[in-house]
């Protein structure tokens, strides 16, 4: 039987992306807000397999994008493993954005959002408007996505517009 990994806020996780580089992301926090799962703060910087400096890595590394996902499934499933822990921003603020209209396929541009900060209250905006449409997606997201995201820069499946 497999040995079960601890995971704790501040762990680091590497991703095979093919020809010998890795993507590298931070469990950051855990959204009581959305199913308490774990929010990963996803570098962009990428590194060669056996170059992966641990001690390196560090909160002023360039963020690509967060995201709330089940760490655990990733690991079951094989998309990513645990390389070590550094130290996380607590300062740092992340804001997430979901529509209600979300699995809706007749609705492709929303006027019913909602937005948060981890841990925080939803607040209800109607349509996005100027910074709020930056910021990430805040459903669970599958693991399969999360690496077809980091592959890409986007994910794979419909969600609406603003």
């Amino acid at each position: 039987m497999a040995k079960r990994v601890s995971l704790i806020i501040g762990d680091l996780f590497a991703v095979p992306l093919g020809e010998g580089l890795l993507a590298v992301f931070q469990y950051v926090a855990d959204d009581l807000t959305q199913l308490n799962s774990a929010v990963i703060r996803v570098f962009k910087r990428r590194y060669q397999e056996r170059l992966v400096d641990i001690n390196s890595i560090s909160s002023s590394e360039e963020t690509e994008f967060h995201a709330h996902v089940f760490l655990r499934l990733g690991l079951k499933l094989g998309f990513w493993k645990k390389i070590g822990h550094a130290k996380v921003d607590r300062n740092a603020v992340v804001w997430f954005r979901d529509s209600n209209d979300y699995g809706n396929p007749n609705i492709l541009v929303s006027k019913n959002w909602h937005v948060w900060q981890i841990n925080c209250p939803f607040t209800s905006v109607g349509t996005l408007h100027g910074e709020q449409q930056e910021y990430e997606i805040g459903i669970v997201i599958s693991p399969d996505s999360i690496v077809w995201r980091i592959k890409t820069g986007h994910y794979d499946f419909i969600y609406p517009q603003f």
